[in-house]
């Protein structure tokens, strides 16, 4: 409906540029909201007041040209022009019942735009070092990447969901060297644990599997293993430079084979967990893309070249420079270490091209808060390579805090002692989490009421949801308890008789579904979405409670059904875009 008289408007728009009221080469997409009262109407547009300036005429007196040059529509009522200049439209009747037929004709794609290929984008979003498991930070993340992904789809966008497996670099060593050292101990070596080793008991379970394949074969004395490092913090000394030499001297003793076996245990087991973490999340991804992948290719060194041909290299210290400050970051980059090895940032940027380079029209990254600073460089990047920055898109999700009986729940990572988003999924379920997640803006920290999201109550946000879904399918249970039927075509007949003020706020409530996706499709904002539906949910319960469905009037009893029945669709459509189920009893 939003589309139809947007149309009309334009329309309007073009009557105004033939009659010589604004000027012919005025380019204006009229901007058209729904109205915050029944009261003045369904919609508003604020077109007149946009174009006075240009016109040279009073934003009323404006208006009422535009009034006088809309086209007749069976779909709205009437028109009124309020406040300093806004045009209000009132729907018909007839218009309000229109969504209940089309909810009911295209079920499962109500609400959905044909996909279009000239759209295609990319989202990332996880993409957490395969260096332990997920925790309730990643699951933020993992929530409203899904979400966001299914909204633009369900928008018309053709959407690739991706993982970016951070398989390669130092943090893959520091977990190769921590299993096996851990290995050791099970041999029984008397061997000192860096202090920023990965400590997890995880990297035991990974060890022990290692050993149940390899036995001792690569055991070595603790003598061996320590004999000659600098020391870590811990003991006077710089952490850093000792977990380097430890890893410089797992490549001795181990060989090549050997440190494969260990990095590549790791690597293999917690990567699989955090599939398998995901896909009962209802988290599931089209790509697992490699970093190490990006080197062996050569599109490291493709994306470093592209920058040195544009200019924007230089050498200082051995190293190779992006000169990033000159294109808005906040100071320039090493792309190429002393040592010849590219840095992370040079992977990065092979990996924004290459997105590039496999027809993405934009790239989409859902980040963590604390990666505010890659916005600057990654945009640097872009311009250095020639592109668009406007094609990247980074996305910030702020950071989750658990409450349990009102109390923080306290959590570090570094010792290994944090609540994993299994641990999560099992204590409040997987739809409880979902829904908690994306309720508010990604832009906003998150408290999440543990207590609360277990609650089987009406004060429990995704449980009010669900309740009208089960609801609605009691009602169609009853139904057939009764030897009635539900005849589609009668109710569809009759759905003028829906004019009860409960019926007419739930025809409003089906009919906004498609503009909410529209919004929360380009707003980035999954949290509209939740909301609305939790707006549904209020509004059916509120008719539930005061009118029956099932009267003997067969005009009026289907045409309630149509339209409980184009709500459970709005409900059931809504839900499963966040990734939640939607019960028939609960």
């Amino acid at each position: 409906m939003k589309k139809h008289i947007e149309e009309l408007l334009i329309q309007a728009l073009l009557h105004l540029k033939r009659d010589g009221i604004v000027p012919k080469d005025t380019d204006l997409h009229p901007q058209l909201e729904r109205t915050r009262s029944v009261e003045h109407g369904d919609y508003a547009s604020n077109l007149a007041l946009v174009l006075a300036k240009v016109a040279g005429r009073p934003p009323r007196e404006l208006a009422a040209d535009i009034i006088d040059r809309l086209p007749p529509s069976r779909q709205v009522k009437a028109t009124e022009i309020a406040g300093p200049g806004f045009i209000n439209f009132f729907l018909t009747h007839l218009a309000h019942t229109s969504v209940v037929k089309d909810a009911l004709k295209q079920k499962e794609n109500y609400g959905r735009e044909p996909v279009d290929a000239s759209r295609r984008v990319t989202v990332e979003y996880v993409s957490a070092n395969p260096t332990g498991p997920l925790h309730v930070g990643h699951g933020r993340g993992a929530a409203y990447g899904a979400s966001l992904s299914g909204i633009l789809q369900a928008a018309g966008y053709d959407v690739q969901r991706e993982y970016y497996v951070n398989d390669n670099g130092r943090q893959m060593d520091i977990l190769a060297v921590s299993t096996w050292l851990r290995y050791l101990e099970l041999c029984g070596e008397k061997v000192r644990f860096p202090d920023n080793g990965y400590q997890g008991e995880y990297i035991f379970d990974i060890a022990r599997a290692v050993r149940s394949e390899a036995g001792d074969k690569w055991r070595f004395t603790g003598f061996d293993v320590a004999n000659g490092l600098p020391p870590d913090e811990s003991q006077g000394g710089d952490s850093e430079k000792h977990v380097d030499a430890l890893i410089e001297r797992a490549g001795e003793l181990l060989g090549k084979k050997g440190y494969r076996v260990f990095f590549d245990a790791a690597l293999d087991s917690i990567l699989a967990d955090i599939q398998n973490d995901l896909e009962e999340f209802g988290v599931v991804f089209d790509e697992w893309f490699s970093e190490a992948g990006l080197e062996e290719s050569g599109a490291i060194e493709h994306a470093v070249e592209r920058l040195r041909e544009n200019g924007h290299l230089y050498e200082k210290d051995g190293a190779t420079w992006f000169r990033a400050s000159a294109l808005g970051d906040e100071k320039d980059r090493v792309v190429v270490r002393e040592n010849g090895r590219a840095t992370y940032f040079a992977s990065d940027i092979a990996y924004f091209l290459n997105k590039l380079e496999r027809g993405f029209g934009n790239a989409l990254y859902v980040f963590g808060a604390d990666h505010h600073g890659y916005i600057a460089r990654l945009k640097a990047a872009a311009l250095g390579l020639g592109e668009d920055p406007e094609r990247l898109e980074i996305l910030l999700v702020q950071f989750a805090v658990l409450y349990r009986e009102g109390k923080k729940v306290q959590m570090s990572t570094r010792s290994g002692q944090f609540i994993t988003l299994r641990e999560l999924r099992e204590e409040v379920g997987s739809d409880a989490a979902r829904f908690f997640y994306v309720m508010r803006s990604h832009e906003q920290h998150l408290d999440f009421d543990l207590d609360l999201a277990k609650s089987r109550s009406n004060e429990n946000p995704v449980y009010y949801v669900q309740y009208a879904h089960a609801r609605i399918c009691s009602v169609f249970r009853n139904l057939e308890g009764m030897d009635l039927t539900w005849n589609a075509p009668i109710g569809e007949a009759a759905l003028d008789l829906l004019k009860e003020d409960r019926e007419l706020a739930l025809l409003r409530a089906v009919g906004r579904y498609p503009e909410v996706i529209e919004s929360a499709a380009r707003l980035r904002a999954p949290h509209l979405l939740a909301h609305y539906l939790g707006e549904v949910a209020t509004d059916f319960h509120g008719y539930y409670n005061a009118h029956q469905f099932l009267v003997e009037d067969e005009n009026l009893r289907n045409a309630r059904l149509n339209l409980v029945e184009a709500t459970r669709i709005v409900l059931v459509n809504g839900l499963g875009l966040l990734g939640i189920s939607a019960p028939e009893e609960m």
